[in-house]
This record gives C-alpha cells, structure tokens and sequence, in this order.
C-alpha cells in the first residue's frame, strides 16, 4: 500500500503527491515493471557498487544497519535503500553515507515519474528506480539493499547478482501477498514465505542466513542448490554466543576476536548482528578487521526498533524517570522477539496501534506478561483496529482487564501518567505510529 509521504519541501511534496496518484491503490508484486522502468532509465540497477541484498520478515532493516556500520568503520562510502521510512521518505535513501536531500530527491522523483506514467508502476517501483538512478550517478564503494516485500517478485530483485546476499528472521506477514500458493510452489504457509524470500538468491551468490526449523532451511537449501549458490548458516557456519548483553561470534572462515556490545537492545539484535558479520565473511575484498567489526556493532542504530526515547515534547507528559522505548514490531515474531527484549523487566504501561491486516493476539500474546496496563491508540493516515475494540479483544482474549482506547500517543501518556502506578512505558504496533511518535517528540532519523 502507498507510504502516505509527506515532505515539508514544496518540489520533494509535488513529486509525492505525483507518486500517491500514479500508484495502484495496494501493490501488485511481479519484475515486468520494475524492468521496463528501469529500462527506460538506462539500467541503473547494472550500475552499482559491490552490493548486499537482504530479505527477511523481520531485522532484515537491523542487518542493513550493522552492514553499513561496520563497512563505514572501514572508512568506506555505503549508499543504502531501506523502507518504509518513519518520518520523512528521505530515510529510504542514503547516498554514500547521508540521506538524500530534498532537492535531489524532488529531481530524482520528477524524472522517474516522467518515465513511469503510462506503466502504473507502484509507488515502492518508483521509489526503487530513483534510488538505483540516484546510487548509479553517485560514487561509493558499497550498496545496501533492503528487500520491501517477499523477494522473488520484489522490485529490489532486478539487480544482477550482488556480492552477498544475506536472509535475516522468517515468519508469517504480509499474508494477503505471500501466502496463496502458486502452480509448484509451496503450499505449507511457512516454507511458502522461505520459497519467496529464496527468490533473491542468485546463481553464484555466496548466502548468508539464521537458523531454521528443518523445514524452512531445506527450503532455502533446495534454492541455494539449483542456482548454483553458496549457502553459510548460523549454527553450521557461524555461530554466536551470548555473554550478558555483549556476544561472541565464530564461524568455519574465521572468528572475530573482542567481545561485541550491540547499542542496539535483544537477544534478536545480536543474531541481526551475528547476521551481518556472516555477510562481510563471504564478502571480497577488503574485509574488515576486528576492530572495524567491534565498532560498527557498537555504533549500529535502527530508530523504532527497541528505541529508548530520549527528552522532547512526548516523554516530557511522563513523570521524571520513566523511560519510554519505542518499537515498531507489528507480527507474531516481533512479539517473541519484544517478550525476550522484555524479560527480567518489570511490566510495563503498553501503548499500541496495530494496522487492521495485523494478527493482533499474534503480535501481543507473547508479551502479554509483561504488560501492566495498555492503552489503545489509531495510526493516522492508515486501515486500523479500532481502539475500543483492540481494547476488548485485549480483555477478552488476553485477560489484561485494565485496558483503555485513547485518541492519540500523547493522550495515552497523559492517562499514564494521570492514572497509572510509575513505570516504564513501551509504544508498539506499527512502524507507521512509530514514525508519528518520533516526529511528534522531535527525533527525525538521521
């Protein structure tokens, strides 16, 4: 579905608003399109640098972000396309180290458009050829490509075969896309969404992925052997141990020595990281070294995903003391993920907005121990569960009874903090209410 971008530049808002018209009003997934687009301008996509391509359910976002740092503690230049964006779709392009400005993009836009009009390309199609357009006119040493949706018919998969591939979390979402089973593929619903995510896998390819139930990595195994691929997974290549919240890893191609602090908080950022570092291993030349590992990990952020907010207008409703974090995670996985994220904490006050084609008890159950209160809010702009009934599903379902709907983000940490014993709060569902909540306490991702 379109990203409903906003921009506060005039020419990047024309061209948005362009986009919002020409695309098809949900996204209709195939390569014909993107090809012929791309096509039109030139092939960009045959353009780039040495390129790492990264599919996934979940983290795959996080994975692109330990890449980048760790290729940037090299002192190398990474350009990076990742999606959907949070506050503004500046985010969805960075160009050898920063986020595209406004009027590049608004250029880049124009002349993509102008391309596509009589294609009803899609809107995240036209976002994917202005980054290749934009990624093959600048020079850098790397390239970033986060996967939108799926994978084998995903635009991003029109680039010839990348350096690394890499596959991060697998779990069941997007299912009005993904799940109905096609003449020969899979019909199991779970080895379905790993046939898809295969799909970027490329003759020649050296991959990198987590460990899977059996099911899921013979999926993959089975594409890795017709293409003619290299397969390098957690637990039979490279493996990580956790010490407290810092994390080994080793692997058949060699380990890395220090102990690695991720900023970023989990148990599942450290596989995120784990994944990443897999990726740099069956990489070319230059590696990076030891050192250059450590300190990407260290210094790796990806805003909305277990985020500690820090002081602005938002966290300012709360009493002096509480923290507030903020996560995007919005599938059954991502509640697993949140509930081991959560464990040893003491519950929390929840705030949570959740699209309507969600699996809400999904997403919720496994973390539903550790909820205190939860307050019930709409994402604006977007198809939601409705707040008093998210609310009594909650109840019903759940057996949180004290459970509240609220008008907004700010409403819900008013009646927190007017109505609710101290303690931390969580903000949670969407990657779309996460935007509106970083905007709203004024922490644009950079």
């Amino acid at each position: 579905m379109p990203d409903h971008a906003h921009s506060s530049d005039p020419a990047v808002q024309i061209q948005l608003d362009r986009l919002a018209a020409l695309s098809p009003g949900r996204d209709i997934l195939g390569l014909e399109r993107i090809a012929e687009l791309c096509a039109r301008l030139g092939n960009p996509q045959l353009q780039l640098p040495r390129t790492f391509h990264v599919a996934g359910t979940n983290g795959k976002g996080s994975t692109c972000a330990y890449l980048r740092a760790i290729l940037e503690a090299q002192g190398r230049r990474v350009h990076s396309y990742t999606s959907p964006h949070l506050v503004r779709f500046n985010e969805r392009i960075r160009l050898a180290g920063t986020l595209i400005d406004d009027a590049l993009l608004a250029a880049l836009l124009e002349e993509v458009l102008d391309e596509a009009a009589d294609l009803q390309a899609s809107f995240f199609e036209v976002t994917t050829a202005a980054a290749f357009l934009a990624f093959a006119r600048t020079p850098a040493d790397d390239c970033i490509i986060e996967v939108g949706l799926g994978g084998r018919l995903d635009a991003t998969n029109i680039i010839p075969p990348p350096a690394v591939a890499g596959i991060a979390s697998l779990g069941i979402d997007h299912e009005a896309f993904l799940l109905a089973p096609e003449a020969g593929t899979p019909v199991d619903p779970a080895m379905r969404i790993a046939w898809e995510k295969a799909g970027i896998i490329k003759p020649g390819t050296p991959v990198a992925t987590l460990a899977y139930p059996p099911h899921v990595r013979d999926t993959i195994a089975a594409r890795v052997a017709d293409v003619g691929a290299t397969l390098f997974p957690e637990d039979e290549g490279w493996a990580l141990e956790a010490d407290g919240e810092a994390f080994h890893w080793t692997s058949r191609l060699g380990s890395v020595a220090p102990l690695l602090h991720p900023r970023m908080a989990g148990a599942h950022q450290m596989r995120n990281a784990g994944l990443a570092i897999a990726m740099l291993r069956l990489a070319p030349d230059p590696q990076p070294t030891d050192t250059e590992i450590a300190a990407g990990v260290a210094d790796a952020f990806w805003p909305g995903r277990m985020q500690r907010l820090g002081a602005g207008p938002l966290t300012a409703l709360l009493p002096e003391g509480a923290g507030t974090w903020l996560d995007g995670g919005h599938n059954p996985d991502a509640g697993v993920a949140l509930a081991k994220a959560l464990d040893g904490r003491a519950p929390l006050h929840v705030i949570c907005g959740l699209l309507k084609n969600k699996d809400a008890m999904g997403f919720l159950r496994p973390f539903a121990s550790h909820i205190a209160s939860f307050q019930a809010v709409p994402i604006p702009g977007h198809d939601h569960y409705d707040p008093g009934d998210l609310c009594r599903r909650v109840r019903s379902v759940l057996g949180i009874v004290d459970a509240q709907p609220c008008d907004d983000a700010a409403a819900a940490l008013r009646h927190i903090a007017d109505h609710r014993a101290p303690g931390d709060v969580l903000i949670c569902g969407s990657l779309y209410l996460a935007g509106v909540v970083l905007d709203l306490n004024d922490e644009w991702p950079v």
